[in-house]
């Protein structure tokens, strides 16, 4: 695949389906999830995607039972304990974007010290979307912005977004047979390509990953333009 995207972004759906199909406990399914995602890291690594985006936990994911809100806390604790020396052994910079004033401070420092312990990785900038809102990002950017007395701009607004330190998303992914963004990167998914899967996210291996990325290969992405004005330059090169 020649025109791979740079930057592909992830709702990961269908964990909890996952496990009530096999009647195990939810968390059963996120565990499962865990497995698929440190799959997906590595493999956007070997095909040489820059950026990975994933939807990790939602504003409105607070709505769920408590118990699965908690064990969603503890199991991101395990996972910062287990998972973050491998991705910096692996060249993997990670960084956590969304609202942390409602997580513990215990969490709270877990993902400042992932973050810092990995910076310096250029491999693949790893996006973990938690506690996160496209609404919420939109809002926190232009008050951020208001309260400084910047102007509220287009291009102000994308520098403030807190997804801003990489390029908008070319392909989401959204596995679990649904077909809505459900409040994910609402401003960065403006000119980005859609995949759409059935298969529920602890199933979504490298056949998945690879499928969505041929499918993305094979879009014409104009971006307001004619088809006649994207091929112009390419024939230009060509001759």
């Amino acid at each position: 695949m020649n025109n791979l995207p740079h930057h592909v972004a992830i709702v990961m759906d269908g964990n909890g389906r996952w496990a009530t199909r096999r009647y195990l406990p939810r968390i059963a399914g996120h565990k499962k999830g865990m497995d698929a995602l440190r799959a997906c890291v590595r493999h956007c690594g070997d095909r040489g995607i820059k950026v990975l985006t994933v939807f990790a936990f939602s504003s409105e994911n607070w709505n769920r039972p408590a118990d699965e809100v908690s064990s969603l806390m503890e199991l991101l604790g395990l996972a910062l304990a287990r998972e973050v020396p491998q991705l910096k052994a692996e060249g993997v910079r990670v960084k956590f974007v969304g609202d942390r004033s409602g997580l513990s401070e215990k969490v709270q420092a877990g993902l400042v010290q992932a973050e810092a312990s990995t910076a310096a990785n250029t491999r693949l900038v790893f996006n973990i979307c938690f506690n996160y809102g496209g609404r919420w990002d939109i809002v926190d950017a232009a008050a951020r912005l208001a309260a400084t007395g910047q102007p509220i701009t287009e291009a102000s607004l994308a520098g403030a977004l807190s997804l801003a330190h990489v390029p908008d998303p070319d392909l989401i992914i959204r596995t679990g047979g649904e077909h809505r963004l459900s409040n994910f990167l609402l401003w960065q998914a403006a000119y980005a390509e859609f995949h759409f899967t059935d298969k529920l996210w602890p199933d979504f291996g490298a056949d998945e990953l690879d499928a969505a990325l041929a499918d993305y290969a094979g879009r014409e992405r104009r971006f307001g333009k004619t088809s006649e004005q994207v091929a112009a330059p390419a024939a230009r090169k060509a001759a």
